[in-house]
């Protein structure tokens, strides 16, 4: 429990020198007129009162406040980042379990696990979003939503994939041979002793994947003109920057928060599941 509230603490003082720094280095270049790297004024770097206030202010008149708006595009991107998040995990632990399990193929398949994330994410978005379009299956065709989940899930596969490998890899060589020595099969090896062992690197995995899964959703959602989400809000927020800069940055504050929300949801599943630090498993 000390733990926990040392944790919070921490965070907390984080997240107010983050906003200090900010708060003084607009300040200082307001009251100074410093000019590089760019000018500092109410467009560029609007103060934290004006965006957090923007949050309770309607869009439009007599509308819906920004952040009953916000809240329900984090809903609809929290859906497409969980199910690509869900769909990256499953692809990408049982590729790296096959690798980890035929040695032969880490030389034949990593490159190119590596060298798919080389490409940009925002060239795959529209090759996937339109091309999963025209598929249809038995009479079925994926939904909008569906599609940008695909892209989450090309950002969560390759972190998982490559722990997973570790994480298997890393079981004690005398624990796997005595298993071996009271004839427990490949399978109950696996289960008893190597994914155990692969826990805290699978949960490192998914810490990392946790993020990368919530961009992906934003990002997917560019190209697939859908509006009801956070990327929809940055597309029309960016239309009228100049105007209402606020907006913008409170869509943005509202994306960081969904991304550390799922964050935070993967470190509470490991505290419960993982009670050793990788090094005492090596």
């Amino acid at each position: 429990m000390i733990n926990v509230i040392k944790r919070v603490a921490i965070g907390i003082a984080v997240l107010l020198g983050v906003c200090a720094f900010y708060t003084g280095y607009r300040e200082l270049f307001l009251a100074t007129g410093w000019t590089w790297p760019f000018e500092v004024d109410d467009i560029t770097l609007p103060s934290l009162p004006s965006i957090v206030g923007a949050l309770f202010d309607p869009v439009q008149e007599d509308g819906e406040l920004l952040i009953s708006l916000l809240f329900k595009a984090a809903l609809f991107t929290a859906k497409e980042a969980f199910v690509g998040f869900v769909i990256g995990t499953i692809f990408g632990f049982a590729l790296g379990a096959v690798i980890a399990r035929f040695q032969m193929l880490e030389r034949g398949l990593m490159p190119y696990v590596v060298g798919s994330q080389t490409i940009p994410i925002l060239a795959i978005a529209p090759i996937v979003v339109v091309g999963l379009g025209s598929l249809s299956i038995a009479g079925w065709t994926p939904t909008d939503w569906l599609r940008v989940s695909v892209i989450s899930a090309y950002l969560t596969f390759f972190p998982v994939t490559v722990n997973t490998v570790r994480g298997l890899e890393s079981a004690d060589p005398r624990a796997i041979e005595l298993m071996r020595s009271y004839a427990s099969g490949e399978w109950a090896i696996f289960l008893k002793l190597r994914l155990p062992a692969s826990l805290p690197y699978l949960f490192g995995a998914f810490r990392i994947a946790a993020t990368a899964c919530v961009i992906g959703a934003i990002i997917g959602e560019l190209p697939s003109s859908i509006q009801g989400g956070l990327g929809g809000a940055i597309i029309n927020f960016n239309q009228y920057y100049v105007l209402n800069p606020q907006n913008l940055w409170a869509t943005n504050l509202m994306a960081a928060a969904l991304g550390i929300s799922f964050f935070l949801v993967i470190v509470i599943a490991e505290k419960l599941l993982v009670h050793r630090p990788p090094e005492t498993l090596a």
